[in-house]
């Protein structure tokens, strides 16, 4: 009988995990036991991905408020600080403005409209039509917004971001100032000292910054590159990727050595099974929300690390194509027979720009398989941090 399955993706249940936990046993063990419990089979080239908060929190990798604090005052001297275009969310940010907050004497908070960088709208963009506002030029002071918007709360979750950050920023001991622009050197009218906390658009913001005379300026990734004060880091990301653990604390992304992992995982699976089968960390899927708008990847990247084998795209044919176009007039058995042969026939040179692969999805298979995996996983009580897909890299003519 033929395969019926394609790509199937598992949720695998594990331990709480805890700092100092082995990851490496943790996850072959899961799946040792789903093998021995529900029957898995391993196959070559099989995928295991586990979020990056477990890795992270098995790393220790945390930083508390007042460490925060000591590297924000130490790279900016405890002064005045534009502090720009941060994402509105109380689990990504909040605990970090704290931080920040505590480190400087003033904050003058701008963020960017209608929405933040992530999607999380501060307006609707309609709105700004009505009220005849270019968010691409206009910059608007906190008293100018509320006479025009008033006090417009987030979708989800009910939050007026403007107050509550401008009440943390208080509440730390500094002073806060909010202005709203798109244009990151309207800082610079504030405040020569800037840290910029965009992700994806940091590195441009940080040029066009210091090309317009600013003095100090420090992205995201820049703040807790190294420890302080025996807290965690991350020399690549700093606060990138973190989260709330809590009231006082983040939890850092995973460090680097987090490549090693997925390597010793991989062996460790290859001696435990035979099978070549890839490992990857992975966090925030790379996907936009229809209906909120909300683009999931606030993580700086899908992931941090994987195996080898990860590396790249895919290069796939269309089917619906063939069967349309080139094999039009086939059907059954005989229109099945074509199009396999088609596939069995690539060479493996890109199909980029080949009319036969339009509508595929050339993005990264990190990209790709990473989302796929925190969709599986959820961010709730699944109780699921680890994911096992199987047929991924399969296509039409395998039995």
């Amino acid at each position: 009988m033929s395969r019926v399955y394609g790509t199937v993706s598992m949720g695998l249940r594990a331990p709480i995990i805890r700092q100092g936990d082995d990851m490496a046993q943790i996850v072959t063990n899961c799946v040792l036991d789903a093998m021995r419990e529900e029957g898995l089979v391993p196959r070559d080239r099989d995928v295991i991905g586990m979020t990056e908060a477990i890795v992270a929190r098995a790393q220790g990798n945390y930083a508390t408020v007042d460490q925060i604090a000591t590297d924000v005052r130490n790279k900016f001297g405890g002064e005045t600080v534009g502090v720009i275009f941060p994402i509105l969310s109380r689990n990504r940010f909040a605990i970090c403005l704290r931080g920040i907050a505590k480190g400087c004497k003033k904050v003058v908070l701008m963020l960017s409209y209608p929405s933040d960088e992530v999607g999380n709208h501060l307006v609707d963009l309609d709105l700004l039509d009505e009220k005849g506002i270019n968010p691409y030029t206009d910059v608007l002071s906190e008293k100018e917004w509320r006479d025009l918007f008033g006090s417009p709360k987030h979708t989800f979750t009910g939050v007026d971001y403007v107050e509550y950050y401008s009440t943390l920023i208080r509440e730390c001991g500094a002073e806060v100032e909010v202005v709203f622009a798109n244009d990151c050197r309207a800082i610079l009218n504030y405040t020569k000292n800037v840290l910029n906390c965009d992700i994806h658009s940091r590195a441009r913001t940080k040029r066009l910054l210091n090309k317009a005379g600013a003095e100090r300026v420090f992205g995201l990734d820049e703040i807790m590159t190294e420890s302080v004060d025996g807290s965690g880091w991350n020399a690549r990301y700093g606060l990138l990727g973190s989260n709330k653990a809590t009231e006082d604390t983040v939890k850092l992304f995973p460090r680097d050595d987090c490549q090693q992992l997925v390597e010793e995982i991989q062996e460790r699976l290859l001696n435990a099974t035979g099978k070549h089968i890839e490992v990857m960390v992975y966090g925030d899927g790379a996907f936009k929300d229809p209906v909120g708008k909300i683009w999931e990847l606030a993580d700086p990247v899908v992931s941090p690390a994987y195996t080898f084998g990860l590396e790249g795209t895919p290069n796939e044919l269309k089917l619906k194509y063939l069967a349309d176009n080139d094999f039009s007039d086939l059907s059954g058995k005989e229109l099945q027979m074509a199009i396999k042969s088609r596939i069995q026939s690539k060479d493996g040179s890109s199909l980029v720009g080949n009319m036969v692969s339009q509508g595929t999805t050339p993005r990264r298979l990190t990209d790709l398989i990473g989302s796929l995996c925190d969709l599986t996983s959820g961010s709730g009580d699944k109780g699921t941090p680890i994911v096992y897909i199987q047929g991924y890299f399969d296509n039409y003519t395998n039995e």
